[in-house]
């Protein structure tokens, strides 16, 4: 499985963002699809996915409230939707897919197989 992320950029306090990872080689239903952030110095941190099974979202409490995910199983494609950005959202932002992981370890980096590149998303005070 390859993934394509894209999006990311500057963004202004309080603004939005928009990014987007396609996948391919294998069809996006049978994959849990998220994405996890990491800040300078700091840890790889889930921020929201898409389990597999129920095509139900789960997020972080960081973002829950302020960021949206959905995934486009007919263009394999998961977005993520971040709103009234600050400046503790900048960071690289992973997208990242497995078939196989169980709900209870969604949130946990090591859970997942496939790692597209990250995209840097940077929100100005």
């Amino acid at each position: 499985v390859q993934l394509q992320a894209s999006g990311g950029g500057l963004v202004q306090t309080g603004g939005s963002l928009r990014l987007s990872c396609s996948a391919s080689g294998r069809t996006s239903r049978s994959l849990t699809m998220g994405w996890f952030r990491q800040a300078p110095g700091k840890e790889r941190e889930f921020v929201a996915a898409v389990f597999r099974d129920t095509g139900r979202a789960y997020f972080a409490d960081s973002t829950k409230g302020r960021f949206t995910i959905s995934k486009d199983n007919a263009k394999a494609t998961v977005y993520l939707q971040g709103n009234s950005l600050n400046p503790e959202d900048t960071a690289v932002y992973y997208c990242a897919a497995d078939a196989r992981l169980i709900l209870s370890t969604i949130s946990s980096s090591s859970a997942y197989d496939y790692w597209g590149r990250g995209t840097q998303v940077t929100v100005s005070s």
